[in-house]
């Protein structure tokens, strides 16, 4: 090979060394520092409230539960995607499921999307959304998650293709994705919590880019329903709520009703399940909320 061949082949495989060794550090998973844990003490009453709005029976109880079955979250519920099926994990305090996380361990899941064993979490569990949550609220749902029926179910591993199947990559996505900052300017901050963080609403309610982002440029507007059938609704002013009052809005989270009497449907009747045993202040604080959205019209 000519010299200068050679010069240049060797700059270029340093050069994409570097690249690479910068990759490796920037998709580092990123959990708590011990310093950063303030190890407050929970209260299991005020977790349930936390456990309620989170919606966490939904994905990790078996499908359709009812009743107090809706509390043994022993997971196993399938979740097709474009990136693959991703299987619910058992979240109850079971031997197989979080019996021995400590709270920070929790809090390491829910606010840095990372396992107890330093790997990272596909977003298909909403930490991105969860990352807003406080410290003290991590505790109290620990608590509260405590009480609930241990299950000995085995995690089912997730169906992903290459290159979905790579895990470090996943830090590369938090770099571009994970941001704990409001997504829009409010004075209805009670809500802007709910929704953005811990309702984690604009999961579903919002539409993803190529990369599984959500598109902000789109809040709240609508997006396909993941399930395969018709689309998720619009829930700015600019949509399916432009004629709906507060009151309407709440008492549709409360009852499931809408204004004219019909029902909500699909995957809602679990939020609605979830959010009628939150307080009718919260419930009003997400229904300002979302009043307050930019009205963005339907695609």
């Amino acid at each position: 090979m000519h010299r200068k061949a050679k010069a240049l082949f060797g700059a270029f495989l340093a050069g994409g060394g570097l690249v690479g060794l910068a990759l490796w550090f920037i998709s580092a998973p990123a959990p708590l520092e011990r310093s950063e844990w303030q190890s407050p003490a929970g209260d299991a009453l005020r977790g349930e409230r936390v456990f309620n709005i989170g919606g966490c029976a939904s994905c990790h109880m078996d499908k359709g539960a009812k009743g107090e079955a809706r509390l043994a979250l022993g997971g196993g519920q399938a979740f097709d995607t474009p990136f693959g099926i991703f299987y619910a994990p058992n979240i109850s305090p079971g031997k197989t499921g979080i019996q021995g996380w400590s709270a920070q361990d929790l809090a390491n899941a829910l606010l840095r999307g990372v396992s107890p064993d330093g790997a990272h979490y596909y977003p298909a569990f909403p930490y991105g959304s969860y990352a807003r949550m406080s410290q003290q609220e991590v505790a109290d749902l620990k608590a509260y998650m405590d009480t609930l029926p241990p299950v000995e179910r085995a995690n089912r591993p997730h169906e992903l293709p290459f290159p979905f199947n790579i895990r470090r990559s996943i830090g590369l996505w938090k770099a571009m994705f994970m941001d704990v900052e409001p997504v829009i300017e409010t004075v209805e901050l009670a809500g802007q919590y709910l929704v953005e963080g811990l309702g984690h609403c604009a999961q579903c309610h919002t539409a993803r880019n190529l990369l599984g982002g959500l598109d902000q440029s789109r809040w709240m507007a609508g997006a396909p329903n993941p399930e395969g059938k018709g689309r998720i609704p619009n829930l700015t002013p600019g949509g399916n709520l432009a004629g709906w009052s507060v009151e309407d809005i709440a008492y549709y989270l409360k009852s499931g009703f809408t204004p004219e009497y019909d029902t909500a449907g699909s995957t809602m009747v679990e939020v609605v399940e979830n959010l009628s045993r939150a307080t009718d202040e919260d419930r009003l604080a997400i229904a300002r909320y979302l009043k307050a959205l930019p009205p963005l019209a339907d695609p």
